[in-house]
């Protein structure tokens, strides 16, 4: 147990934010500002939407079809110490959020807190074969990633944004036409239940 509260600690640390009060509001523009994008992903396949309605059978390309599927619409976030819906292009990394049933994932994210169990669909995202059920210990998850697009089928969790639209794991299938996926996109499977993999993971990126 205090093994996990020190490795969220860490991971809260390298994000710079505080899980009680979330990022300000001047921080948060801040973050936007210097990262120099929102959190959108773009599709499969780019045209003017002129393009679109007179061709209406691109929608329905497999591919642009899961697409929309996954996208979210609004998150409920952790600002100035306040629970607050926004619109989910406006994440950045180190937000604070909450999903819980229903809900897509909104970015790609770092479970830390919440229910004793959560049952998360991410097989659109990842190509895994079967939903996850993730458990907490006394209410506090082993750092585990879930990504964009996903979808909470049971429960309620605490998250902090790991990454936002083009760095995210489906983004970065759609340019390697790797989306959706036909089998586990995961290197190892069993990667996303070591205490530390979510930490190892945001080694190599820092804050702007």
């Amino acid at each position: 147990m205090d093994e996990i509260i020190e490795t969220q600690k860490k991971i809260l640390e390298k994000l710079e934010v505080n899980i009680d009060i979330g990022l300000s509001r001047d921080e948060a523009s801040k973050r936007r500002q210097d990262n120099g994008t929102f959190n959108v992903v773009d599709p499969p396949i780019k045209c003017p939407a002129w393009v679109c309605c007179l061709l209406p059978c691109i929608k329905s390309i497999p591919s642009m079809r899961r697409y929309r599927e996954i996208q979210p619409d609004d998150a409920e976030l952790l600002r100035d110490s306040k629970w607050t819906r926004y619109d989910a292009a406006s994440l950045v990394r180190g937000d604070i959020i909450k999903v819980m049933e229903g809900d897509t994932i909104p970015a790609d994210c770092i479970l830390l807190s919440g229910d004793s169990e959560v049952l998360v669909d991410m097989r659109a995202i990842t190509g895994e074969e079967s939903t996850r059920e993730i458990r907490s210990i006394e209410g506090y998850f082993q750092p585990v990633k879930l990504y964009y697009g996903g979808r909470v089928l049971q429960g309620s969790a605490i998250a902090v944004v790991s990454a936002i639209g083009p760095d995210t794991l489906v983004a970065s299938l759609i340019q390697q036409q790797k989306f959706p996926p036909r089998e586990s996109v995961l290197v190892n499977e069993n990667d996303e239940e070591d205490v530390g993999i979510a930490l190892l993971s945001l080694e190599e990126t820092t804050i702007a």
